[in-house]
This record gives structure tokens, C-alpha cells and sequence, in this order.
């Protein structure tokens, strides 16, 4: 593995790997302290988009690892813009070990990838949210004891969340489950990619319009935001078309009594989710929220070590 863009393009092996090393490097941290595998090595991360998660998680996984993290922001770089995108790949890659974008347009840290002399990390895009999701199947994992065989349902808008959860959900043997109004679900490309991953791997992708549906006997409800960053503009109507697919108490009642709830955050609460299932006693949000660390710690682990 030289880049870490997607789920579509890992093997199996190679994000059960990454499960097995997240694993290992969690429980080395809670007993004193990861050994300082990353001494000297430097990651630098850039930004077009607002950050917590990413940000911080990213900093203090290589810093927890004996390594050093730069955050580059939109202004300073001016991604495509100030710079083309090739040319920052192959300044950057001189600097240092590895990059981290995190972008609006796929291609960018496609072709971030394509010129950079170092491994590139994919910390968003439009598109995909790699990282996210390979943490949410951590959390699972930490939940069930082993994923093969569980459900998860996914309520709301199909963006890149979805997108990485269901390719995920493909490789580890998990029931994906989406529920999104007409006109907001999974990119083809995307859906295409999916069914690939689960045919290989003997799993199921299912698609609704009802979240009645898509919840029945899950093990776990997954939501996100209905507006993602750049759909400002369509927050009004997005919340008219969005409204029956909030998770909440009534929704929670079609899943197994065992469910737990997750949401990757930022979270408007009273919109896709309430309070009471985002502070309730099966909610797994700010465990998710932890693992990013533990999660990307494995993906810089096996990329600059």
C-alpha cells in the first residue's frame, strides 16, 4: 500500500491489517505510551476545509508516534489555485515523509498522489472519507466483538461518509443498509464500487427511500449531516426533503434492541439526530470520535515507518 485514497482501491488484507495495528497500537497507548516508531519523520497536512477530527487526531497520532505533524491551511497554499496541484505535491514531498489533504475535489488528492514523492493520505475528499470510516469499523469491532455478519443502516444523505462506510461495511462482512430521499443517494460510480467490493466478499448492499426500512433489525444506526461543507446554499430545501430521516427514539425502536448509535461530527443536533439518542446509553458517537487517532495512527504506522 503506497497511498491510502480510498476503500475501493484496498484489498481486504490490507484494511483487516490496518484493523489488527489500530488494535494494537490503542491498547499500547493505554498502557503507558506507543513506542516512538515515527522519530524524526514529519507529516504535512493540508487543508482546504475546516478541521477538528482530522486536524488534531492527525497531530497527535504522529506525535504519539515520536513524529512531528505541519498543518498547512487554505490561505497559505491556495491548493489549485496559488499552485497547481502537481506542483505542490512535488515541493511538499521534498519537505516531508508523508502528506495529509483533506479536500473538496477528489482528483486533487488523486493527482496530490500521482506526483508526490511520499505517501498521501486521503483526510477527506467530496468523494470519500477513508479514514473515517475505517475508525467507524473499529468502534464496531470494539462494540460486537467482530463484524462479519452484523447490519449497519445509514440514515440520510448518501455523500462521502456513506460512501466510505458502505465500502467498508463490503470488505468486513457487514450488511450496508441505506436509507436517502429520492435524488440524494450514493454517487453510481460509488454504488458501483460497493457492489463490487461485496460481491467479492459475499456481502449485501441494500438501498431505501423509507429509514423504517433500512433500520429494520440493525445492529448499528449511522447518520451524518444533511448539509456538508459547500451545500450551504441548499440547507432550506435539504431540511424539507430530510425531515422523516432523523434518527431518534422512534427510528431506534425498528433496530435490535442491542443497536448502537454513531454520527462522524460534526453533529446538528435536532436535525438528523437528537439529543437523547447522541448523549443516550447506545450512543458510540464520541468513542468513533477517539478512534480516528488510534485508526490513522495504524495508517501512518505502515506508510512512513
Amino acid at each position: 500500500m503506497k497511498h491510502f485514497l480510498d476503500l475501493a482501491n484496498c484489498t481486504t488484507a490490507e484494511l483487516q491489517d490496518l484493523m489488527e495495528l489500530a488494535l494494537r497500537l490503542k491498547a499500547e497507548w493505554r498502557g503507558g505510551g506507543n513506542a516512538a516508531i515515527l522519530h524524526g519523520k514529519t507529516l504535512g497536512m493540508v487543508f482546504q476545509k475546516p478541521s477538528l477530527r482530522t486536524r488534531v487526531s492527525f497531530e497527535m497520532g504522529m506525535k504519539q508516534l515520536g513524529g512531528s505533524a505541519i498543518m498547512l491551511g487554505p490561505n497559505e497554499i491556495g491548493l489549485g489555485v496559488r499552485e497547481s496541484v502537481p506542483d505542490v505535491a512535488r515541493v511538499l514531498s521534498s519537505y516531508v515523509h508523508g502528506i495529509m489533504a483533506r479536500v473538496y475535489d477528489h482528483a486533487d488528492v488523486v493527482t496530490m498522489a500521482r506526483h508526490s514523492r511520499v505517501p498521501v493520505i486521503n483526510g477527506l475528499s467530496d468523494d470519500y472519507h477513508p479514514c473515517q470510516a475505517l475508525a467507524d469499523m473499529l468502534t464496531v469491532r470494539e462494540q460486537f466483538g467482530a463484524l462479519n455478519g452484523l447490519k449497519l443502516a445509514f440514515v440520510g444523505d448518501g455523500n462521502n461518509v456513506a460512501a466510505s462506510v458502505a465500502l467498508a461495511c463490503a470488505h468486513f462482512g457487514m450488511t450496508f443498509s441505506i436509507a436517502t430521499p429520492e435524488g440524494y443517494e450514493m454517487k453510481a460510480h460509488i454504488r458501483e464500487q460497493a457492489q463490487a467490493v461485496a460481491a467479492r466478499n459475499g456481502t449485501i448492499i441494500e438501498m431505501h427511500t423509507r429509514p423504517q426500512l433500512a433500520v429494520a433489525a440493525a445492529d448499528v444506526v449511522y447518520t451524518d449531516t444533511w448539509v456538508s461543507m459547500g451545500q450551504e446554499a441548499e440547507a432550506g430545501e435539504r431540511a424539507s426533503e430530510f425531515h422523516a430521516f432523523q434518527v431518534n427514539a422512534d427510528l431506534l425502536r425498528a433496530a435490535k434492541p442491542t443497536a448502537v448509535v454513531m454520527h462522524c461530527l460534526p453533529a446538528h443536533r435536532g436535525d438528523e439526530i437528537t439529543d437523547e439518542m447522541m448523549d443516550g446509553p447506545r450512543s458510540r458517537v464520541f468513542e468513533q470520535a477517539e478512534n480516528r487517532m488510534h485508526l490513522q495512527k495504524a495508517i501512518l504506522a505502515r506508510l512512513l515507518a
